[in-house]
């Protein structure tokens, strides 16, 4: 019999088994408050960028306008974020956090830090600057900056 050759896994897929393992925490952390990651994301897109469309929260959120526009409705709903018209574009809503959409992103923000500081536990203070490094440059050069 031949020796069984172990090819590593291409990059990609390693960083989905992140991606899907940090999602699977955040899941298991934000369901209690009956808050998607997904939509958890976009709170925190707009506690960093306020007073964005619908569809410039979809692309900062990594989801379609359609998924988009049913997030946006449930955290309206939950009261977490306000629609208000574009006074330079009459037509245009503009998507901010309320009060509470702020209160929300507090109350979680310990979990949610736990979450990446689990992830990281194994690398050093400079191994985890270099990763910051690095993933930005990968996001660069696949966005073509």
């Amino acid at each position: 019999m031949g020796k069984v050759e172990h090819v590593r896994p291409s990059l990609m897929y390693e960083i989905k088994q992140v991606e899907l393992a940090v999602r699977a925490l955040m899941d298991e952390v934000l369901r209690p408050a009956g808050v998607t990651t997904l939509q958890y994301t976009a709170l925190t897109v707009l506690a960093r960028r306020d007073g964005l469309t619908s569809a410039e929260l979809a692309r900062h959120s990594f989801v379609t306008a359609q998924t988009m526009t049913d997030m946006v409705a449930a955290l309206e709903r939950r009261e977490l974020i306000v629609r208000t018209p574009d006074p330079a574009h009459g037509r245009r809503l503009l998507i901010s956090l309320t009060d509470s959409g702020r209160a929300f992103l507090d109350e979680h923000a310990d979990d949610v830090a736990a979450i990446e500081k689990r992830m990281v536990s194994k690398l050093s203070k400079g191994e985890r600057t270099a990763l910051h490094d690095m993933l930005n440059r990968c996001r660069a050069a696949l966005a073509g900056s």
